[in-house]
């Protein structure tokens, strides 16, 4: 007697794990993928997606800071690959050259970026950590100066250019930034940050170009 085969069961897809302290949201459909690439569809709430993946850590580094941790959205790959496509579907169909990404947690969002808008990418780093001739930019915090480098043969005049950081906070290191494209005859595109404080103003800091930012606390 012949035997039936019983079908194959469904299996479930396996969930990314969730960081201690981060509340996982309800079950959803994963994004489609086209490419190798995470696209967002459009019934999909990202925006409060990847905010539910920042934590919050008061006085940190010191008293009275409110510290915004992206940890937990980099250990989720879909809260990573939605802030990423959020960056990018932005400027699908436009000429970004370079990405230039500044030290520390820029260089882990704009590597990325240069990859999906095939640019090449650019670190701005603190000084001495860059082995060839550099250009360099002083720039003022609140308590205080520091400086920013980028080597001298990193862009070609003309280059279009966007720069990305992980907080726009007073826009003092991205205007650095962006000084540092212009002495080598580059123009910056846009600013592109996963989180903005706009209470502190940085934005207006960056008028001469679009300043993009996908979650903003007041």
């Amino acid at each position: 007697m012949a035997s039936r085969k019983r079908p194959n069961k469904p299996v479930p897809a396996r969930l990314s794990p969730t960081p201690r302290g981060v509340e996982r949201e309800k079950p959803v459909s994963s994004p489609p993928r086209s490419g190798g690439q995470v696209l967002v569809p459009l019934e999909f709430d990202a925006v409060g997606y990847a905010k539910r993946m920042i934590r919050s850590i008061p006085d940190f580094p010191e008293p009275g800071i409110l510290f915004r941790d992206i940890t937990p959205l980099l250990a989720d790959p879909k809260g990573f690959h939605v802030v990423l496509d959020m960056i990018a579907h932005r400027f699908v169909g436009e000429h970004i050259d370079a990405v230039v990404g500044i030290e520390s947690r820029g260089f882990i969002f704009g590597g990325a970026l240069a990859a999906r808008l095939n640019a090449s990418f650019v670190p701005v780093r603190k000084p001495g950590k860059l082995p060839f001739r550099t250009d360099k930019v002083s720039y003022s915090l609140e308590y205080g100066e520091n400086e920013l480098e980028m080597h001298r043969d990193a862009l070609v005049e003309g280059t279009h250019v966007l720069v990305v950081d992980d907080l726009l906070a007073t826009g003092g290191t991205a205007a650095a930034a962006g000084e540092l494209v212009h002495r080598q005859g580059a123009e910056v595109h846009a600013y592109a940050f996963v989180i903005e404080l706009t209470s502190l103003g940085g934005r207006q800091r960056l008028s001469g170009a679009p300043v993009i930012s996908v979650v903003r606390y007041d």
